[in-house]
């Protein structure tokens, strides 16, 4: 088994297909299809199922498929390490964002950081905060910005000013006149609410002698605003979220209450190596 072997097994995996796979790495089909039989036979085991009609991947082929982005990731992090010690500030920086910010602050710092060092790429990874926090730990990113509140003690992070959450709704399905409003104003009222911040929602609420009436729980912060706006219910989110709808007739409030705060960070993995880049790109997110 080499690195040859599990770079083709894993394009079969993304494929899953390996004619279409084959095409992908310009090499004959029948060379991979060999090389899929080698590695299966010298590991003694089944990775993929496979006939005409279906393509389904063993517990043994997820086990080796998650161990070689792994050891892949490495080797390619290793290069990265010695090129930052022989070369100086290039390569590529690979950072995991939530949604909300991938739009608005992450793409601000790293325009301004760009023009400071021109020689570095990018690879930006939208997910949540809990695959982020997997990526981290596997080594497929450096960096991640995240929505609190998460669980990790093993990451150091760097804290972004907090942000209200908001209650955004259709123009012209509810009247807030203030620019804030009580919690107990929402009684009875329909939400939409990302799971993240359900318990959060509920512990304000309780405090209020309510529970909330959840319509749905959406997790992607586009749908769930799109949903406000279609005067379906009211979207609790942080405040922020609010710059990725600028399209949207969307109206919202504040919600006047303590508890119902939330923010942002930057993380990254505690007594990992850290790249030169992703050094530098700290050093100027913090300016």
């Amino acid at each position: 088994m080499d690195l040859k072997q599990l770079t083709y097994f894993l394009e079969i995996i993304k494929e899953k297909n390996i004619t279409k796979a084959a095409e992908k790495l310009h090499i004959a089909q029948p060379h991979l299809s060999q090389q899929l039989k080698l590695l299966e036979d010298e590991l003694n085991t089944q990775l993929i199922q496979r006939t005409t009609r279906k393509f389904q991947i063993t517990e043994s082929g997820k086990l080796l498929q998650k161990r070689s982005e792994q050891m892949i990731n490495l080797l390619e992090t290793t290069i990265k390490e010695l090129k930052d010690i022989n070369e100086g500030i290039t390569g590529t920086l690979s950072v995991g964002t939530i949604s909300a910010k991938s739009d608005t602050l992450l793409l601000k710092k790293i325009s301004e950081f760009h023009k400071a060092y021109p020689n570095v790429n990018f690879i930006i990874k939208e997910c949540n905060t809990i695959q982020i926090l997997e990526l981290l730990k596997i080594g497929l990113i450096e960096i991640g910005i995240v929505r609190t509140p998460f669980n990790s003690n093993e990451v150091e992070s760097i804290h972004l000013p907090s942000e209200p959450m908001i209650a955004v709704y259709c123009g012209d399905t509810y009247n807030y006149h203030n620019n804030s409003i009580k919690i107990s104003e929402l009684e009875d009222k329909p939400l939409l609410i990302s799971s993240k911040f359900k318990n959060m929602l509920f512990e304000a609420c309780e405090k209020y002698n309510f529970e909330p009436r959840i319509l749905c729980e959406i997790n992607d912060a586009r749908s769930l605003l799109l949903w406000a706006s279609s005067g379906m219910g009211i979207a609790i989110v942080p405040k922020d979220w609010i710059d990725i709808s600028k399209n949207i007739n969307l109206k919202y409030n504040e919600i006047n209450e303590p508890s119902l705060v939330t923010r942002s960070e930057i993380i990254w993995t505690k007594d990992k190596y850290l790249s030169s880049v992703a050094k530098h790109f700290l050093d100027e997110f913090c300016r």
